[in-house]
């Protein structure tokens, strides 16, 4: 491959090879290449919402602290190189053409094996992980889960703290349909004698601890051993205090909007703690202050424009939409709510499209550039709200939505991540 354009395409080649779980492929791939992953301190994050701003939290603290700091997220908002990261610069171009010339012969020899072809993602990770370990060099690597957790391709790393956010109902024709089901499948990332810090609650909670018992690793539990209090939502983002088992840390401020960030925030700092304690991973009192403030992530009520307002919130399954409703009614409930709203086939729309219409004065339905993106013509008839449209384009939909809007209206874009891609680069 002589071109990075050339790179893109090799690997949206393999898309045609779905989502495949399981680890046998990548750890074939990685002693093929003398697992480079063992070179790596890393930290784990799963979850079903809150993943990507748990890990924003993270690298902007450790940063701050002087910390290089690789990251692996998934799907990107922006560009394709932003997966791929180190301090917040995506890998260069140059850099992923030449990886990508480098694993190309392993992948295609794994695919003459018994295990068959890499999927698209096993393959984006296998660059990542090549590249901290032998280009980078990054003190700390984050990586956050692409599926599930036990049978993700990120789940080869032995970190020094696994993160799982939260469970909640999410890709149900993959990692079952109960709670409990999903639950094990995002504990499966907890290691042996490995920390591990969470915000989830009831079953999901349940099955965690179960699983850390059996693996004689230690479960930290938001509201039971780390907490956060003396909550103030304000116009530039959130106010609380936070507690640990072994500090306490006053008027602490973020500017993602929500309490769920909040949570998102509390399960870093609780992360943060714990390197520092338990691993000497310096971090001081201004760096948690900075890295919390300047900590942002594309389309998590993100406000895009003013007059009108425009927020950008990638709310992608029924529990993110449950959220965005609730901090849209806190900030904005004395102003016209009009949704653009686009998903995936996959998704439980109509359990999303209920809880926006709880905010919404007016839904606009449309759809976007993916095979698997629903028709606006099937999501509206989910809808049971009388001020509904239907615009196919996704940038005619935002165009008239802003055509016929006030000063005073809020336009909330949301629903599926690739459809906020999509568009996103036209509010730059």
């Amino acid at each position: 491959m002589k071109t990075f354009a050339e790179a893109l395409e090799w690997l949206d080649g393999l898309r045609k090879f779905g989502i495949k779980p399981g680890l046998e492929r990548m750890n074939w791939l990685l002693a093929r290449l003398e697992h480079p992953e063992r070179r790596l301190k890393t930290i784990h994050v799963a979850g079903t919402n809150g993943k990507g701003s748990t890990v924003q939290f993270l690298c902007q603290i450790l940063m701050e602290a002087g910390h290089e700091v690789g990251t692996f997220m998934s799907p990107h908002v922006q560009h394709a190189t932003d997966r791929i990261a180190v301090n917040g610069r995506p890998i260069a171009e140059e850099t992923f053409l030449e990886i990508a010339n480098q694993v190309r012969p392993v992948v295609e020899e794994l695919a003459e094996t018994e295990f068959g072809e890499a999927t698209e993602f096993e393959v984006m990770t296998l660059i990542a992980i090549v590249y901290f370990a032998k280009k980078a060099f990054p003190d700390v690597v984050i990586f956050e889960v692409g599926l599930g957790g036990r049978l993700d391709s990120t789940n080869i790393i032995h970190p020094m703290v696994s993160i799982i956010t939260n469970v909640h109902k999410d890709h149900t024709d993959i990692l079952g349909e109960t709670l409990e089901e999903i639950a094990r499948e995002k504990a499966g990332i907890i290691k042996t004698g490995v920390t591990v810090i969470t915000a989830a609650e009831g079953v999901g909670l349940e099955v965690i601890q179960k699983t850390a018992k059996d693996r004689r690793a230690k479960c930290y539990r938001l509201g039971q051993d780390f907490f956060y209090e003396n909550v103030s939502s304000e116009a530039d983002g959130e106010r609380f205090d936070f507690k640990s088992p072994w500090s306490r840390k006053e008027k602490l401020h973020i500017r993602l909007k929500g309490e769920h960030q909040i949570k998102n925030a509390a399960l870093a700092l609780m992360a943060i703690e714990y390197l520092y304690f338990f691993f000497g991973l310096h971090v001081e009192m201004e760096h948690i202050q900075l890295g919390l403030l300047h900590a942002c992530f594309p389309a998590r009520f993100e406000e895009m424009r003013r007059k009108p307002t425009v927020v950008f919130d990638g709310a992608h399954n029924p529990e993110a939409a449950k959220q965005l409703a609730a901090t849209v009614a806190d900030r904005f409930s004395d102003r016209p709510i009009h949704i653009v709203f686009a998903a995936l086939k996959n998704k439980d729309v109509k359990t999303m499209i209920a809880n926006l219409e709880k905010v919404a004065d007016e839904i606009t339905f449309t759809s976007f550039l993916h095979p698997n993106a629903h028709d606006a013509e099937t999501l509206a008839s989910f809808s049971t709200l009388t001020n509904k449209k239907v615009v196919g384009d996704a940038r005619n939909a935002i165009q008239q939505a802003l055509q016929h809007a006030s000063d005073q209206t809020v336009i909330v874009v949301t629903g599926s991540l690739y459809f906020l891609s999509e568009v996103r680069g036209d509010f730059e």
